[in-house]
C-alpha cells in the first residue's frame, strides 16, 4: 500500500513539473510581428511612472485624514459630565 502511495506522489510531482514548465514556456514567449518581406520587427514600449508623493490628491487625502484623526482624539479626551 505504501508503494502505491509513493508512486502516486511521484507521478503527481512529475505532472506538476511538466505543467510548470509548459506554463513557463507560454509565459516567456515573445510576440513578434512579420512584415510582407519576411523581416521580423519588435515593438518597444516605454512607461513613465510618477511617485505617489508628487500627486496632490494623496496629499489632500492625507491632510483630511490627519484632521479627522486629530478631531477624534481631541473629542475623545473630554470628560463627559
Amino acid at each position: 500500500m505504501k508503494t502505491i502511495t509513493n508512486f502516486k506522489s511521484r507521478v503527481n510531482a512529475l505532472l506538476l513539473m511538466i505543467f510548470t514548465m509548459a506554463t513557463s514556456v507560454l509565459t516567456f514567449a515573445q510576440e513578434t510581428t512579420t512584415t510582407g518581406s519576411g523581416a521580423v520587427t519588435t515593438e518597444q514600449k516605454t512607461t513613465t511612472t510618477t511617485e505617489w508623493y508628487t500627486d496632490p490628491m494623496y496629499l489632500i487625502g492625507g491632510a483630511v485624514l490627519l484632521i479627522i484623526i486629530i478631531a477624534l482624539i481631541a473629542r475623545g479626551g473630554r470628560s463627559r459630565a
